[in-house]
């Protein structure tokens, strides 16, 4: 079972996280460092764009057995406040995770990013190192994907055919219909029906399709390469071999990093945690078991 936390984001967004595991028992304060007798070491997962933090209930669950693990459902996302137009700007969503951490206490936390949530992640941890002692960064990529991409995912959105009648309905479009679907992947159709809400004519998006392009603009059009050099924690960038982050582009963000590790997710697309979670965790776990309660590597 996952346990509700209400949380203030920036400009008084109200925010869903989810705690995962038994509430962690703690003689120091909020915060403290885990070191220190202040409970198990914090993991603040974040998903991409369209997610949820239930998306991340197979890798919370595995982790909650050794760190204290949240999910946070963002702005305009999951349970959490649909913000008015235009507040969806990058420095909301990481004023948002600054303020869930904060509140949480869980920092210094390891932050593990799927797509833009793995984004926010790394402009928060350039901001604010004293709040990140690590990062996963999953299937994120650091160049500019330009103002064609945003075209095509418009089109994308249109070509939704909401209502759907049934949740077998939505699977089977997301997961063998949808025209970006190369082959049959029933993971994707899985991913989908979870953020999906009945409503009176049938099944649609917990989310404004709309607010996700504009949330999407606030990114696409810039590289953060620059942003990305300013971390100073270690920080393991994963991708899958059929994802949409590169082999090259992705171990040049691991060059430019400087505390950069490297992993990649046989027979796993975009949506890596969710498409191959086993072998997920075989990719994060062992960097996760480098970090020491600060960040540092352990000595062996």
């Amino acid at each position: 079972m996952a346990r509700r936390i209400d949380v203030t984001g920036a400009g008084g967004v109200r925010l869903a996280a989810w705690e995962f595991g038994d509430p962690p028992k703690t003689d120091g304060a909020p915060g403290a460092d885990p070191a220190d007798g202040g409970g198990p070491p914090g993991v603040l997962l974040l998903h991409g764009l369209m997610g949820r933090a239930s998306h991340w209930a197979t890798t919370a669950r595995w982790l909650s057995a050794r760190h204290r693990a949240v999910a946070l459902d963002q702005r305009g996302h999951g349970r959490s406040e649909k913000p008015p137009e235009g507040v969806c700007s990058r420095d909301a969503y990481v004023e948002d995770v600054e303020a869930a951490l904060e509140q949480l206490g869980l920092g210094p936390a390891v932050l593990v990013g799927h797509a833009m949530g793995a984004l926010t992640a790394w402009q928060l941890a350039a901001r604010r190192p004293d709040l990140v002692r690590g990062l996963v960064v999953c299937d994120m990529r650091a160049s500019a994907l330009g103002a064609a991409s945003q075209q095509v995912w418009a089109e994308w959105f249109r070509a939704w055919p909401v209502p759907f009648a049934t949740l077998a309905d939505v699977r089977k479009w997301f997961g063998e219909d949808d025209p970006w679907v190369e082959r049959p992947n029933a993971a994707r159709g899985e991913f989908y029906a979870e953020v999906m809400a009945e409503s009176p004519d049938g099944w649609r998006p917990v989310f404004e399709p709309e607010q996700m392009l504009r949330t999407r603009e606030t990114w696409v059009h810039d590289a953060h390469w620059e942003e990305l050099a300013q971390v100073r924690c270690p920080t393991l960038v994963v991708r899958g071999l059929d994802g949409e982050l590169g082999r090259a582009e992705a171990q040049e963000m691991v060059r430019v990093l400087p505390r950069g590790q490297y992993a990649e997710v046989a027979d796993a697309g975009h949506l890596v945690h969710y498409d191959q979670p086993e072998a997920w965790r075989a990719a994060v776990e062992p960097f996760l078991d480098t970090l020491g309660a600060t960040g540092s590597p352990k000595m062996g």
